[in-house]
Order: structure tokens, then C-alpha cells, then sequence
């Protein structure tokens, strides 16, 4: 992430926006990645969503992809970006076009819905810092979403408010700069106090973004926490 982008958690306080309109989304005209997981019939699906800096880090992304995808999860990765026209997004884009981006993705869940590929009983969203929390927004507002994980990402102010929240992995470090490690505690106390269950990993010394050995704990965590409620 830029310096711009840095605002998002030195000011420590958690994000609010305008609340995204309700109702049926229609499919968004994006770029979707796919990496095809192995297996007969309808397969599960991962909704892979990038953070504020974009597709800069592409190959991390198709790294992951490629990972689930191994364990049998078919894995769409949109260029959501591409509905505001930017690389990478600065603290008042985040602000001012998050429910524009939460509404495409909206409409990406509805594509996925009707892949005859893809389960759609079966759909997890996994995200990193903003796609993160736009992971968590779309999991508020849309009963597909059966499992989120979130990688050190913001609390959104939609939290507390819409559905019954999915069953939910919260991953931090507890030396993150950008996105401090009380957004985790935030999280995860909004969703309880709405019946969720959540699970929490705080990682000591990391930051935003982790080390190897942390990187490699939070995909192990991630694998098994959606086999357990994708397929389990």
C-alpha cells in the first residue's frame, strides 16, 4: 500500500460509509480470474477479493488461488478496481467508492450463484485488509456467503446491522500499522453480539501483511476453516 492508504489505520478509528443500497444486484462487468477446482459436479467456490492496492501484488493472489484451488475450491478472483477506474485506492476512495465496489461485488456473487459449475450452497469469501472488509460487508447483506476469512481488514459499519453473519476467520497481527489489531476485537465483537461464530488469530510481531511462518499458520488455519464449512 502507498502512504495515501496509511491514513486507513493511523487514525485508528473504524471505517464508516453511507449504507450501499439493498435489493438484487445485477452481475458486474469485471475481469474474473478463475482457477478451476478438481472434482465431479457443482464444486464449492472462493470469492478471492484484493486489498487496496490493486492488482500489484497479482501473483500473491494467483499464488492463493491456485492453493485452494489444489484443495478442490473453484476460486474467482474479480478485478473489482475496474467499476471506479483506479490502480489502487487512497483513504477517500475507500471512503467514497466502498459501497460502489461492495454493489459489483454483489452482483459478482450473483454470476457465481448461477455458474452451473459452482455450488451455490456452497461459497465462501476470503479477503486481505479492504477486501477483507468488503468480504465481511457482502456477508452482512447476502445469504450466499456461507463462510468468510478476513486478513487484517478494517471493521466496516455495516457490520452490526443486516443478516444472521456467516461463521467467520479473523486473521491480525498485532503490529499492524495500517489497519490496527483493535479492528479484529471490533470485528469479532459485532458478530457475536449478533449469534456469529468467529474465530480469532492474533499474530504477535506481525504487521500488515506476514512473515512466512505466519503466512504459512494462516493459510493451514484457512484451508481447514473452510473444509469445515464448505464441505464439511
Amino acid at each position: 500500500m502507498d502512504r495515501r492508504t496509511a491514513l486507513l489505520g493511523l487514525s485508528g478509528a473504524v471505517m464508516s460509509f453511507g449504507s450501499p443500497q439493498a435489493g438484487p444486484a445485477s452481475p458486474a462487468p469485471v475481469t474474473i480470474d478463475r482457477s478451476k477446482g478438481a472434482g465431479p459436479g457443482r464444486r464449492p467456490a472462493v470469492l478471492l477479493l484484493h486489498g487496496a492496492d490493486g492488482l500489484t501484488r497479482r501473483s500473491q493472489y494467483q499464488f492463493a488461488a491456485q492453493m485452494l484451488a489444489s484443495q478442490g475450491y473453484t476460486v474467482l478472483f474479480p478485478h473489482y478496481f475496474e467499476l471506479t477506474g483506479e490502480q489502487r485506492a487512497s483513504y477517500g476512495e475507500i471512503s467514497t467508492k466502498y459501497a460502489t465496489w461492495l454493489n459489483g461485488l454483489q452482483g459478482v456473487l450473483a454470476a457465481i450463484s448461477n455458474d452451473p459449475a459452482i455450488n451455490p450452497s456452497r461459497i465462501a469469501v476470503v479477503g486481505a485488509s479492504l477486501g477483507g472488509a468488503l468480504a465481511l460487508s457482502l456477508a452482512a447483506r447476502d445469504h450466499r456467503v456461507r463462510a468468510v476469512v478476513s486478513y487484517f481488514a478494517f471493521r466496516p459499519e455495516d457490520l452490526s446491522a443486516g443478516r444472521s453473519p456467516a461463521p467467520t476467520l479473523v486473521l491480525h497481527g498485532d503490529a499492524d500499522r495500517l489497519v490496527p489489531v483493535s479492528n479484529a476485537a471490533a470485528i469479532e465483537t459485532a458478530l457475536r453480539a449478533r449469534g456469529g461464530i468467529v474465530e480469532t488469530q492474533i499474530y504477535p510481531g506481525e504487521g500488515h501483511g506476514f512473515s512466512q511462518a505466519a503466512q504459512l499458520d494462516a493459510a493451514t488455519r484457512t484451508g481447514a476453516f473452510l473444509a469445515r464449512y464448505l464441505t464439511g
